[in-house]
């Protein structure tokens, strides 16, 4: 009994993480409250506090979850489908386009959408937000090591790996903007003239 008991707290954990996760998204860490998060978690409100004390600390929850989830979620599928380095750093920001197209242009990536609004307020939060762009970087700067000779050998790829990440973040912040794909596309078509440029390959057409 009590494993089973412990596997059902843990599922009720999840939900509340997953049903934060969700409305952080939707509406902003201010906007949500605890009570909001317990009924689309569909749990009570003294599991909640069970696990998490405090509003705060639902939120470093859910900014562990992006950062363990970013592999299978986001870089495992492309490493199972793409074999060229160079174009799975182009799967990972086609993959933002596509939630840009399914939202209609409102879509935000949710860790760019905490650090704007919550700047320096809540500094654990913040190193948290900190980490998960490093998470995102690393995995860039690794698909661009195993690009190997294509690029110089001096290219600081770690350098890189933060452009193409203000690239992604960027485009996707003037795309909601503007309510249109075309700054998104625009700088993700000069980062792979850069590329080009870079590994002197002649450009594909787009």
């Amino acid at each position: 009994m009590a494993r089973l008991r412990q596997v059902d707290v843990s599922k009720t954990k999840d939900r509340i993480v997953l049903a934060a996760r969700d409305l952080f998204w939707e509406h902003g860490y201010e906007a949500t409250s605890l009570a909001d998060v317990v009924e689309k978690a569909n749990a009570k409100t003294g599991s909640l506090y069970y696990f998490f004390k405090t509003k705060e600390e639902l939120l470093l929850a859910v900014l562990d979850w992006y950062m363990e989830n970013l592999f299978p979620v986001l870089i495992q599928p492309i490493i199972a489908h793409i074999s060229d380095p160079v174009e799975r750093v182009f799967a990972l920001l086609d993959g933002y386009r596509k939630a840009l197209v399914a939202t209609g242009c409102t879509y935000g990536c949710p860790i760019g959408n905490l650090t704007l609004e919550l700047g320096d307020s809540l500094p654990r939060a913040r190193e948290k937000l900190a980490s998960n762009f490093e998470g995102w970087r690393t995995w860039v700067r690794k698909f661009l090591e195993e690009a190997g000779d294509r690029f110089p050998e001096k290219l600081d790829r770690a350098e890189v790996a933060m452009f193409v990440l203000t690239v992604m973040e960027g485009g996707v912040m003037q795309a909601r903007a503007q309510q249109n794909l075309e700054p998104f596309d625009a700088g993700v078509r000069q980062l792979r003239t850069y590329f080009y440029l870079l590994s002197g390959e002649r450009p594909k057409p787009q």
